[in-house]
């Protein structure tokens, strides 16, 4: 997607929603100084995608800037842990207990798992950007301008968005400009990765972030153009390369490839890394046409289906979305993908404009495990037994719809 400049409407637009906060943000970063100044133990928490790791890089760099130090990161491994908070990540972190546990880009529906990591004696602070649904998490504090009772009047953020107004906050008068550009070189990338609207906020982020990454500092992204000197010309373009590597990251020992990068201070280790992602990006990208490819075949067959519904053992979780956002596109029905394993699914969702997929997993909820996420992107978690009468229920939604 391209950059577009701001126009006048915008800025006048930026100049009222600055006179508002959104909710829990100052409350956020006085609890955040609060655990820098008593020197507790902080553990950032991302998802493994690029919004996700985006966050939780310039939060950690902003409490590294007041002399604060992140005792774990954790990213969870897609293939194996699924999305958003879980209980084997709990298990490995408990030794941290006592802890401050930030969950970055997930959180806002995980209820059960919040609940287990209390127990075990986290206090527990969510920053999001995703749909709630019925209830909240029981936590200290939750920053995510979609809840009930925000009144920032710009909703769609990235949660890297969220992030840095929270880190706008945090740093205040700390906050140098060199610093303010670096940190919005990578809140752009997840804006654009994240495909959130380019528009008032996201407009301002997306045009201050792409003209400092021409000339950024960050040895990660340099790296990008040391490889391909031409696309600097065309900051879309590189922004897009840099997207398409990250999101080719997998988990690494609760880490993952693309966070590895981001952070890697050696031009030379950063070229290496950055071919290395570039290389496996072009195989994921065959692999998600093979997907594509293969649910055509099965579509041809049921035309009649209000939604697409298919799943394979072999399909990997992190092709699901991209797959999904292709068939989307092409026939214009909601499309549910997922994987099978060991008696359980995880699934991405694409729907076209104006239907909501998370409305209708909140209808269908009795038979999910957990799931969540934007209108037209969303993921889920089922018992392989229970995925007919989820099929069925989706079917009778949309029927309606």
């Amino acid at each position: 997607m391209a950059v577009q400049l701001p126009s006048i409407r915008v800025f006048l637009f930026m100049k009222l929603v600055k006179r508002e906060q959104i909710k829990n943000i100052k409350k956020a970063a006085e609890r955040i100084k609060k655990a820098i100044e008593g020197k507790e133990r902080i553990i950032l928490y991302g998802d493994a995608d690029m919004d996700g790791i985006g966050s939780t890089i310039i939060l950690k760099e902003a409490i590294k800037t007041l002399g604060g130090k992140i005792t774990a990161i954790y990213f969870p491994d897609r293939e194996l842990e699924g999305y958003g908070l879980n209980e084997d990540a709990l298990n490995f972190l408990k030794k941290q207990v006592p802890a401050l546990l930030i969950l970055l880009d997930c959180g806002i529906s995980n209820l059960d798992e919040v609940k287990i990591a209390k127990k075990m004696g986290f206090e527990v602070m969510i920053v999001d950007h995703h749909q709630p649904l019925k209830k909240l998490p029981s936590v200290s504090l939750i920053v995510n301008p979609k809840q009930k009772g925000d009144k920032y009047p710009f909703k769609e953020f990235a949660a890297a968005g969220v992030v840095f107004r929270l880190i706008e906050t945090l740093l205040a008068e700390k906050m140098a400009s060199s610093l303010r550009s670096n940190f919005l070189e990578l809140v752009a990338l997840a804006t654009i990765a994240d495909m959130m609207p380019q528009t008032n906020d996201n407009l301002e982020i997306v045009g201050e972030g792409l003209r400092s990454l021409k000339n950024t500092s960050r040895p990660a992204l340099q790296a990008f153009g040391e490889i391909d000197p031409v696309i600097k010309d065309d900051v879309n373009q590189f922004a897009q390369k840099i997207i398409l590597a990250c999101h080719a990251g997998n988990g690494k020992k609760h880490s993952n490839e693309a966070y590895l990068l981001l952070t890697e201070k050696s031009l030379k280790e950063a070229e290496s890394m950055a071919k290395y992602l570039l290389d496996k990006a072009y195989d994921r990208h065959l692999q998600i046409k093979e997907i594509v490819e293969e649910i055509g075949k099965k579509v041809l067959r049921k035309t009649e289906d209000v939604i697409i519904f298919e799943g394979e053992d072999w399909w990997p979780v992190l092709m699901l979305g991209p797959a999904a956002s292709k068939i989307v596109r092409t026939y214009k029905k909601p499309v549910f993908l997922y994987n099978q394993k060991n008696g359980v699914c995880q699934g991405a969702v694409r729907t076209p404009k104006g239907m909501d997929s998370v409305k209708a997993m909140v209808h269908c909820s009795k038979t999910l495990e957990t799931y969540g996420g934007h209108p037209q992107a969303a993921g889920f978690r089922i018992k392989e037994k229970d995925l007919e009468k989820f099929r069925s229920c989706l079917i009778d939604y949309f029927m309606i719809k």
